[in-house]
Order: C-alpha cells, then structure tokens, then sequence
C-alpha cells in the first residue's frame, strides 16, 4: 500500500522538531481527517535561501512521511525554488501515494506555503506566485452532501 520511501520517512522522520525564532511558520490543517502540519523555516536575510527547516505533524502516517519529506525537498533552496515544490514533487519523491492519502501532500505544499507567507509578511516583501494561505485546505470549496 505505501512505498517504502513513504514508510522510512513515517518511522524515521527527518527534521522535527521546531525552530526558535523562525524566519516563518506556517500552521495548515484539514478538519475532514483532523491533519494538522507546522512548518518552519529559518531563511538567510541575504541570499533568502532556507537554511533549516523543521516540522511539527498531527496526523497519520502519510501527514507525517509528506511532511518529513517536504522539509527536505526545501531545505538549501531559495525562496523562488521553495515555491516550486508541489504536492506532485512531493509525492514523486515519496514513490507516490495511494489515492485517499494524497491531501497528505497537499498540506505539505500549503504549510511550506504558509510559511513563506509569515515570512513575507514579517519581512515586508511579495513573493511571486504566492497568495494569502488557507487555514485548511478544504476552505472556500462547497460542502459536499453524502448520498446514503
């Protein structure tokens, strides 16, 4: 069912913990499965290049194997390359992930997302592509009625 990308990085999860004084934090969550991701980012000033980042997750298996993952995928990037690794990125670099798992990924997209936004609005500059982030990712889509 999981690949084993996805199982080392849930039993050894790389990167967790928190960053004092980080240069930005982004907290998403999902309350149809109860997920909740933090990230942070400890960003260099000058180059704005991301020097450390660190992850907190509530959540299953795969929240945790995305997240673990997502703060390696972003860890030595700039802040324009940070913005380029999606939920796909993500995934791909986990050997993929089963249908019903994959808002797992979509979380570590947004709360690397968030982060950049905290950091953005902190710091006074815009980031291209980046909009306003979502507490959770199911925020602004019609309620879905379940035919029984």
């Amino acid at each position: 069912m999981y690949s084993d990308k996805v199982m080392d990085h849930f039993q050894n999860p790389r990167n967790v913990g928190e960053i004092e004084n980080a240069s930005g934090v982004g907290t998403v969550g999902n309350a149809k499965c109860g997920d909740i991701m933090r990230i942070f980012l400890d960003i260099d000033e000058e180059t704005h290049v991301i020097k450390d980042c660190k992850f907190k997750t509530f959540g299953c298996g795969a929240a945790v194997a995305t997240s673990s993952m997502a703060t390696e995928l972003v860890i030595g990037k700039t802040i324009e390359e940070a913005m380029q690794v999606t939920n796909k990125a993500v995934m791909e670099a986990l050997d993929g992930l089963p249908p019903v798992k994959v808002h797992c990924s979509l979380l570590a997209e947004e709360a690397i997302h968030a982060a950049l936004w905290d950091y953005s609005q902190k710091h006074g500059i815009q980031i291209e592509g980046l909009e306003k982030p979502k507490s959770d990712i199911h925020e602004g889509e019609e309620e879905e009625e379940e035919e029984y």
